[in-house]
């Protein structure tokens, strides 16, 4: 045991992460806390469940920008980490992200090789002198915070354990610039992109274009400050799209297929392919309420303020054979 100004040779000096930094190995000294986190060396590291990751930054009393990278692989299931891996339920995974013990954002993801962006600011007073930042991901089920009619809405839509075998790709600390980047209007894939909205994360971060909803909801995030979707009301666009029939074999399942398309392609021509809005949850505060949507032709339009507090989860209808899609966001 040392007291102040006795330090030894023996003594571990820890470096801490100097902003800006990229850490994408689970090796670096500045990542001094782990909570089910299994470190990596070309990754910082997997969840093996819900868990944490405490990084040591020098943020030196100022404001820090966090940026982070998740995804999943082959490996992403429970059991992973025993050898004991345990098939998937096929079910899209609903996760939080917090940070300082706050809810930040939250992530959508389905599929093996799905990506998923995360951004948010801490302020000063959030880092404590120790400069200790911690990340953690917990399964929407977990935690306090969170609604309960969002929860019981939610089960059996996705996959319980939903953190299990998460990739923490990257983690990256920065100070936020003076002056964000702000359009007026982002397409569905570039939304996804910028966080505002999860539905299912992205095999190919640079796609652009309609962004298809197969998990029948998306979550709309809180964003960085004086970014898109950030203040005032944002207003999303939904279409539909129909499965060619095409990608499925010459079965029956084809032909039930091609029957479902045309008669999607029908409500198209009659105007009447607009999707559905059932649902819209604060993730905090539980329904919402009616959500405010007015159909035009075959889009629907769909009217949210900005998520300041809380992420909110958009829950769709039926889309009679079809599945819905985002097309794009507009911010006022």
């Amino acid at each position: 045991m040392t007291s102040p100004g006795s330090a030894t040779e023996l003594d571990q000096l820890i470096l801490p992460a100097i902003p800006p930094v990229h850490l994408n190995s689970g090796q670096v000294a500045a990542l001094q806390v782990t909570d089910r986190l299994h470190r990596g060396t070309e990754i910082v590291g997997r969840f093996e469940a819900s868990g944490l990751a405490g990084f040591k930054v020098s943020s030196q009393g100022r404001a820090l920008r966090v940026l982070l990278s998740l995804s999943l692989d082959d490996r992403s299931v429970p059991g992973w980490q025993s050898g004991r891996a345990e098939p998937g339920a096929g079910l899209p995974r609903l996760v939080q992200v917090r940070s300082q013990g706050r809810l930040r954002q939250c992530v959508l993801l389905k599929g093996k090789r799905a990506h998923a962006r995360v951004a948010f600011d801490l302020a000063p007073e959030e880092i404590p002198d120790d400069g200790l930042v911690c990340v953690e991901l917990l399964d929407i089920a977990e935690g306090d915070g969170v609604s309960e009619e969002l929860r019981q809405a939610v089960s059996g839509r996705v996959m319980p354990e939903g953190v299990a075998g998460m990739r923490l790709n990257k983690v990256v600390f920065e100070e936020p610039p003076a002056v964000d980047f702000d359009p007026d209007t982002l397409d569905g894939a570039r939304c996804e992109l910028s966080t505002l909205i999860s539905a299912g994360g992205m095999a190919n971060l640079n796609r652009q274009g309609v962004r298809v909803l197969r998990s029948g909801m998306f979550v709309v995030n809180p964003v960085l400050k004086d970014t898109f979707g950030s203040s005032g009301r944002v207003t999303f666009r939904l279409g539909t799209k129909a499965e060619p029939a095409s990608v499925i074999p010459a079965t029956w399942r084809r032909v039930n297929s091609e029957l479902r398309w045309m008669r999607h392609a029908a409500r198209k021509v009659l105007g009447m392919a607009a999707p559905p809005v059932d649902q819209v949850f604060s993730l905090r505060d539980g329904d919402l309420g009616v959500p405010e949507q007015r159909t035009d032709g075959n889009v629907t339009e769909l009217l949210l303020p900005s998520a300041k507090t809380s992420p909110f989860l958009v829950i769709m209808g039926p889309c009679l054979g079809a599945v819905p899609t985002l097309e794009s966001a507009s911010s006022y």
